[in-house]
C-alpha cells in the first residue's frame, strides 16, 4: 500500500550537494510537512508514494534552494542609482545622502518585498540580510514566504533607526524577541563594519551573539583603504582588531574579505569563521579579487552573496556562482581552482553552514526542510547537456529557474511567482520610490 505525502517531484536530475559532485539520474524526492522524507529512483517513488501534488520535471535539474549569504534587500529601491564609482565615493556621495533623506519603515518594507520577489524568482530561498528597520524587513520577508536571517544592524553613529551602538542593539533585540519562533525568520547581530562601530559596540555585539547563539554578520577587509585607515586609527589591521575584541569564531560571517594575507586566512580558519564572497559587487566597485582559492585551501567555509542591488545591480546567485568560478581561475591562473560543484556548494551548503542552518537546509537530504529549486534544461540554449552540474554554473542563468519551494510550499511555478503581492503592485511601488528618490 502506498504512503501519502504532500509533494512528489520527478526531475531529470537530482543534485543533492551531499554527497559532493553527484547528479542522480531520474530520482524523485518526497516531501511531507515541509520536510524531505525520501529520495529514491523514480519507479520506486511512483510505487511507494501517493502525493497531493505530483510534479513532473522531465528536462530539469532539482537542486537545493540557493542561499544568498549577504544582501541589503531594501536597497533594491536604489538599483542603478549610481554606477562607476569606487566604494568610498559611492557611499559618501550617493548612498549615505540618499539614505539620510529617504530610509523609513515604508522604504524598507517596499524595497524588501521587491528584493524577495527577485530572489525567489532566481531560485534563492534563503537571504542573509543587513539593513535598517529590521522589523519591517522581517514582515516583508515573512509576507513573501522566503527564508530570511535578518541582521540587527549596529552602527556607532546616529541613523534613521537608532542613535548609537547601544540603541541599535537594544531596539534590535526587541525585534528579535517579537519574532521568536517564526518558522522562516531568524536573526543575526550585524555590526556594519569595524570602521563604523567603536570598540565598546563591537565587544557588546560579540557578547550578545555568543549569549544568544546568533551569527555575526559584518563587512571585513572590503577595500585596501579600509585597512590603511585602521592602521592609522588603531595601529592594527581590522581583522586583528576583531580578534582582540572577541568577534572571531564559528559564528562570524566576514563579508567581502577581499584583502587578507596568508596569516589572516590561517587565523580565520583556526577560529572557524566563514566568508561571504560577493564577486560581482567586488568587481563593480573595483574593490579587488578575494583570494577564494587560498581560503578553500585553508579549510575556510565560503558562501556566496549578492550584496545590495545598488552595487551589483541584481540579486542573482547564478551570476555569482559563475563569476566566482571564473574569477578564481583567472586570479590564480589555475583552471581547476573552483570547479562547478564547488561553486554550487558555496551557493547552497556553504551559505547554510555559515548561518548555522546546515542541519535544516543547503542540501537535499532526508530530514532536511524542503527548500528546493528546479532549473529547466529544455531550451536550445541549454542543450546538449553532458554534465548538469557544469551546466548550472556555466550555461544556465536565473531565467531557467522554473519552480521554487520554501519549506515545502510552492513559491514559483512555471516561471511565475506565487506571492500575496502581484507583479503590478510591485511595479507600482518601484515607480513610486523612483520618483521620490530622483
Amino acid at each position: 500500500m502506498s504512503a501519502a505525502v504532500d509533494l512528489l517531484i520527478h526531475p531529470r536530475w537530482l543534485i543533492p550537494v551531499v554527497p559532493d559532485n553527484v547528479a542522480l539520474d531520474k530520482h524523485s524526492i518526497a516531501v511531507h510537512d515541509g520536510k524531505i522524507v525520501d529520495i529514491l529512483p523514480q519507479p520506486e517513488a511512483r510505487a511507494r508514494y501517493r502525493a497531493s501534488d505530483e510534479v513532473e520535471l522531465p528536462a530539469h535539474a532539482l537542486i537545493p534552494g540557493l542561499v544568498n549569504l549577504h544582501a541589503h534587500a531594501a536597497m533594491n529601491l536604489m538599483r542603478g542609482l549610481s554606477d562607476d564609482l569606487p566604494l568610498e565615493r559611492w557611499l559618501r556621495e550617493v548612498i549615505w545622502p540618499t539614505e539620510s533623506r529617504h530610509v523609513s519603515p515604508a522604504f524598507v518594507r517596499d524595497g524588501t518585498l521587491l528584493a524577495a520577489h527577485e530572489m525567489l524568482r532566481g531560485g534563492i530561498t534563503t537571504c542573509n540580510d543587513m539593513y535598517f528597520f529590521p522589523d519591517d524587513a522581517a514582515r516583508a520577508f515573512a509576507e513573501t514566504g522566503i527564508r530570511a536571517v535578518v541582521g540587527l544592524i549596529v552602527l556607532g553613529f546616529p541613523g534613521a533607526w537608532a542613535s548609537d551602538a547601544d540603541d541599535y542593539l537594544r531596539k534590535g533585540l526587541a525585534v528579535r524577541d517579537k519574532w521568536q519562533g517564526h518558522p522562516l525568520v531568524s536573526f543575526s547581530i550585524a555590526p556594519h563594519s569595524p570602521y563604523a562601530v567603536p570598540d565598546a559596540g563591537l565587544e557588546r555585539a560579540a557578547y550578545l551573539a555568543a549569549e544568544l547563539d546568533l551569527p555575526i554578520h559584518i563587512h571585513v577587509h572590503e577595500t585596501a583603504s579600509e585597512i590603511n585607515e585602521s592602521l592609522a586609527a588603531f595601529g592594527m589591521r581590522p581583522v586583528t582588531r576583531l580578534e582582540r575584541l572577541g568577534l572571531l569564531g564559528p559564528n562570524l560571517i566576514a563579508v567581502h574579505a577581499v584583502h587578507h594575507d596568508e596569516t589572516e586566512l590561517a587565523l580565520l580558519a583556526r577560529r572557524g569563521c566563514s566568508i561571504a564572497h560577493c564577486p560581482v559587487s567586488n568587481m563593480k566597485l573595483a574593490s579587488g579579487i578575494a583570494p577564494v582559492p587560498a581560503m578553500l585551501r585553508h579549510g575556510i567555509n565560503v558562501g556566496l552573496g549578492s550584496d545590495g542591488a545598488a552595487s551589483n545591480n541584481r540579486l542573482d546567485l547564478f551570476q555569482e556562482m559563475r563569476q566566482a568560478a571564473l574569477l578564481a581561475k583567472v586570479g590564480s591562473l589555475d583552471a581547476s581552482a573552483i570547479p562547478a560543484h564547488t561553486a554550487l556548494h558555496m551557493a547552497t551548503l556553504g551559505g547554510a553552514r555559515a548561518l548555522g542552518l546546515d542541519g535544516m537546509i543547503g542540501s537535499l537530504e532526508i530530514g532536511k526542510r524542503a527548500d528546493l529549486c528546479a532549473v529547466a534544461f529544455n531550451d536550445p540554449l541549454t542543450t546538449p547537456c553532458f554534465d548538469p552540474i557544469s551546466h548550472l554554473i556555466h550555461v544556465c542563468d536565473r531565467r531557467q529557474v522554473s519552480h521554487v519551494w520554501v519549506d515545502g510550499k510552492i513559491r514559483v511555478r512555471n516561471n511565475e511567482t506565487l506571492l500575496q503581492i502581484s507583479d503590478i503592485e510591485l511595479l507600482a511601488l518601484a515607480s513610486l520610490w523612483q520618483t521620490r528618490l530622483v
